[in-house]
């Protein structure tokens, strides 16, 4: 008969300071939060929360994923100070951000990851008239 290993998860523990990342597109907007290596210690989403539809997209929704994802964590993990990353252009970025400060997080670092062009791709040429 073969033996079976056990194998031992990593304990993240109490983790005192982590990063949160923001991805907001037009239709949605996902925040996960994370340690300072990267692993991640939770994620959420409107959906989440119970908005479904054209609702995801909206400020609202992103404040209550926020601040729903921040609670979980601080309770599991003792999380006390996160460094925030922004990406994307939808009407959540600066909502989510202020669900993370009102449910107890300290902000320490904000940036703007918004991948922007530096003269890519040729736009589509205007049709003929």
């Amino acid at each position: 008969m073969a033996e079976v290993k056990k194998t031992k998860k990593s304990s993240k523990g109490n983790v005192q300071s982590g990063i949160a990342t923001i991805q907001s597109t037009f239709n949605n907007t996902i925040i996960t939060l994370a340690d300072e290596k990267g692993e991640v210690l939770g994620q959420g989403t409107p959906s989440m929360v119970g908005f479904k539809g054209a609702k995801r997209s909206t400020a609202y929704a992103a404040t209550k994923a926020a601040v729903d994802v921040a609670e979980k964590v601080i309770k599991k993990y003792g999380l006390k100070e996160v460094k925030v990353f922004i990406k994307g252009p939808g009407a959540g970025r600066n909502a989510a951000v202020k669900g993370l400060d009102s449910a107890g997080l300290k902000i320490t670092m904000l940036v703007d990851r918004t991948p922007i062009p530096h003269n890519g791709c040729m736009p589509r040429k205007a049709p003929r008239k």
